[in-house]
């Protein structure tokens, strides 16, 4: 996943980019670049590493005036993270320049026809490509979207391509296919971005694209195309977030300011729940009810953190529907040839929409006539426009690159969806499924109380600052949040840390306990009694062995006390709930912990806040 930045207008091009790209650095900080359209040439800068090393050697050697230009930050997929891979790119006469996200899948093939004409390319991108073919266009005469479209029928694989000729101030190209691209419309100018973020400070009216579009903007309009030149549109709506949003708010990092806005993005993702007979309803369903009351199988589809909300969401949905439910990693769903029919319902949970394994996962699985769902946070991208319904979770914009309030948002969105199943298929009556959505919606209050209650959560931090590894334990829904817990743990405080189901301490993970080690231990409620005394026999025995236990467990729960060596109450909620609480302390002990130990918690080494190639 790269960000990318293009504007045309009549304010200085250097600013909007160098602004927009700021905003987009979670999408990738490997290098960052930026080029400008100025006087018959292009102008530009890029520098491996953050942006603040563009920002600083533009400081020292000042670019030119210019109103029309392009910027990128990376995240590296073809190349070394270097000077030299860095973008944008030029073709051989630096007339056009390219800025690039995903991969060009027969760029190898294309590169060797090129050097053979005589091409020096000078990179090891794929992107480079793209320009040198570009450029051969713009010089045999067409205009640069006309070039763009007839490259765009050569390339192979997923990407976002944008593009500025040096002498064609008038105009940014761009191009879309299996990467997100998004148009913010302005008055006198017009911007395009990886997404809104880029543009949100000038303007909160955007134009979604199509799948393999090109789009060329101007400071009087937009036009959209197909790959063969032909007329298209894109459709315009209204971002409902501002710029505030986006800002840190005296947080040190977005993640704790995401970690503390989640009570509000809970109550968020409930709202218009309801219709006015109080049935639930979904953003958008293309399914009728009588086909969602013919599915006999259920498969959830993502991966990260989107995964173990899954997880949870299968223990939900087989609770309160009786219908059969897999979890899968997406990019392991369409190789293992999997049993698809018209009564299976493909549920993909993806907070960008643009997850490109979840995406090509959704498409397999519309080609065996399955129907599709799309749990996702962002309007308008890809996965849930091919889909067949879209449950949005409305968590607003997430910055840090580690998930938070996208992966409770997750949650809520997987509950609703299985009392939704439950209500069409009837198998909840409506005065049972009004009381679990009472419960949910009492979660606001509940995680506010664990965010209150976070002092202890921070002096753990600090006493396990030189901690080599720690370990996750959970059963039934507190299995996913152990994972959870620990996949925090790896992305930003880069120590060993696993999650495993407690029941399978004595199976093997046990032989990893040795004197002073760290196990969070989540303790399902006392109403599953079975549950809760067999978890506090795992504890027992990770105890007994020297582990140093932190039991997550309901705040009047005596009976875990003897055997916590730190107790982290939780409030009372039923069984299916308790994820939304028991999450909360192990994002601010990764937070935490990464802070203190001098990492960059926002921007974690080697990732990217969304995976945009296979």
């Amino acid at each position: 996943m790269c960000g990318i930045v293009g504007y045309v207008g009549d304010k200085q091009a250097r600013d909007v980019v160098i602004e927009g790209l700021r905003r987009l650095e979670y999408r990738g900080y490997d290098s960052a670049g930026i080029a400008l359209v100025h006087d018959g040439t292009i102008a530009g800068d890029k520098r491996a590493g953050k942006l603040a090393n563009l920002e600083k050697a533009i400081a020292e050697t000042p670019l030119p005036p210019s109103t029309t230009g392009i910027g990128h930050t990376r995240w590296a997929t073809h190349g070394a993270p270097n000077d030299v891979n860095a973008h944008p790119h030029l073709g051989s006469t630096g007339r056009v320049a390219v800025v690039h996200n995903g991969i060009i899948e027969n760029f190898a093939r294309l590169r060797d026809e090129l050097e053979r004409a005589g091409h020096d390319l000078v990179s090891e991108t794929d992107t480079e490509v793209a320009a040198h073919l570009l450029e051969n266009e713009v010089l045999a005469g067409v205009d640069l979207t006309a070039a763009m479209q007839a490259v765009c029928r050569r390339l192979e694989g997923a990407f976002t391509l944008v593009a500025v000729d040096g002498q064609d101030p008038s105009r940014v190209v761009a191009a879309r296919r299996n990467s997100p691209l998004v148009v913010g419309i302005g008055e006198g100018e017009n911007f395009i971005g990886s997404d809104v973020a880029a543009f949100i400070e000038h303007t909160r009216e955007a134009l979604e694209l199509g799948q393999d579009q090109v789009v060329t903007i101007t400071r009087d309009g937009v036009e959209v195309s197909d790959f063969e030149g032909n007329a298209a549109e894109g459709r315009r709506y209204h971002v409902n977030w501002d710029l505030a949003a986006a800002e840190k708010d005296g947080y040190d990092w977005f993640m704790r300011k995401e970690i503390f806005e989640q009570p509000r993005a809970i109550g968020d993702a409930l709202l218009g729940r309801h219709d006015e007979n109080g049935l639930l309803q979904l953003d958008e369903v293309r399914i009728s009810d009588d086909e969602l009351r013919d599915i006999d199988k259920v498969i959830i589809i993502a991966c990260g953190s989107s995964y173990y909300a899954a997880m949870v969401a299968k223990y939900a949905i087989e609770h309160w529907t009786r219908i059969p439910c897999e979890v899968e990693l997406s990019h392991e769903f369409r190789y293992r040839d999997p049993i698809l029919t018209r009564n299976t319902l493909v549920v993909a949970i993806s907070q960008s929409g643009e997850t490109a394994d979840t995406l090509m996962a959704i498409r397999h699985a519309i080609t065996q006539k399955a129907r599709v769902l799309a749990i996702c946070n962002t309007n308008g991208s890809t996965i849930p426009r091919e889909s067949d319904a879209v449950i949005y979770t409305h968590a607003g914009p997430e910055i840090g690159v580690a998930s938070t309030k996208g992966f409770l948002t997750q949650l809520v969105a997987c509950y609703l969806l299985g009392l939704y199943l439950a209500q069409v298929r009837g198998t909840k009556y409506g005065d049972e499924i009004g009381a679990v959505v009472r419960e949910l919606a009492m979660m606001p209050d509940r995680v506010q109380q664990v965010l209150d209650d976070s002092g202890a959560i921070y002096a753990l931090a600090q006493r396990f600052k030189d901690a080599k590894s720690v370990l996750f334990l959970g059963r039934h829904a507190g299995f996913p949040v152990a994972l959870e817990g620990a996949l925090k743990l790896k992305e930003l405080a880069y120590i060993h840390a696993e999650g495993f189901a407690a029941g399978e301490l004595k199976h093997g993970p046990i032989a990893l306990i040795e004197e002073g080690l760290p196990v969070f231990c989540v303790v399902p409620p006392r109403g599953r009694d079975q549950l809760h005394d067999k978890m506090i026999s795992a504890i027992q025995e990770v105890r007994a062995r020297g582990a140093l236990t932190i039991v997550l467990a309901e705040s009047d729960d005596t009976e875990v006390v003897p055997y916590a060596d730190v107790l982290i109450p939780l409030p009372t909620v039923p069984t299916l709930l308790q994820p939304l609480v028991a999450t909360i302390p192990m994002q601010l002990f990764a937070c935490e912990l990464a802070t203190v130990m001098g990492h960059d918690v926002d921007q974690p080494r080697n990732l990217a806040k969304s995976v945009t190639v296979e």
